[in-house]
């Protein structure tokens, strides 16, 4: 079948959560994210998604079933751990449109869906013509992690093909349970940039 991906905004939007969340359960459960994710623990982070003004899910769907997605809303009403290190560098938050999860299952990835995703949340922040900015974060694991896998290749690369840049220094914690863990620890999350263009 053929893959397409659609924006989803509103009641499209939420009628889609609960796929999202299984999504995010099976694709963050591998490396990097290592995460030992549940459906109830889903249902509460996604409703607010769903209640925030503006928000998008670029959702890739092979035939009737969900086979990716990826979030973006605007950062003002994102957790004070993403908004506080934007506001300590003297960034405007009410001008930031802010990326979250990026999820795709791993037999569809190389096929430009990746790009897609960006283009799609990029283009709805632009419409907008409220924001100067998107920007994301990315979980930081150290190279000698045991879980690490030996052919990982970060994502870094893309992201900058893509024309973001890493905020050196700036970085913010966010915890959630790793397999294997018995209870939620703070992991370190790099955010990168990139100015919109007009």
């Amino acid at each position: 079948m053929t893959v397409t991906v659609m924006r989803l905004t509103g009641a499209s939007l939420k009628t889609a959560l609960p796929e999202l969340a299984r999504l995010r359960i099976v694709v963050f459960r591998d490396w990097p994210y290592l995460y030992d994710g549940t459906l109830e623990y889903e249902q509460g982070y996604l409703a607010k998604l769903a209640e925030a003004e503006g928000a998008v899910v670029a959702a890739a769907y092979d035939g009737d079933k969900m086979i990716g997605a990826a979030t973006a809303s605007p950062m003002v009403g994102h957790a004070e751990e993403f908004a506080a290190p934007f506001k300590a560098r003297g960034f405007d938050i009410n001008r930031i449109f802010y990326f979250g999860e990026s999820v795709l299952l791993k037999n569809y990835r190389g096929r430009g869906l990746g790009h897609a995703f960006f283009d799609h949340r990029e283009v709805h922040a632009r419409d907008t013509g409220a924001y100067t900015h998107t920007a994301f974060c990315g979980v930081v694991r150290p190279d000698d992690h045991p879980m690490r896998p030996i052919d990982y290749v970060p994502l870094d690369a893309f992201w900058r093909k893509r024309g973001y840049e890493r905020i050196e220094g700036m970085i913010t914690s966010f915890a959630w349970k790793d397999i294997g863990e018995t209870a939620e620890t703070g992991k370190p999350m790099q955010f990168w940039m990139k100015a919109i263009e007009r």
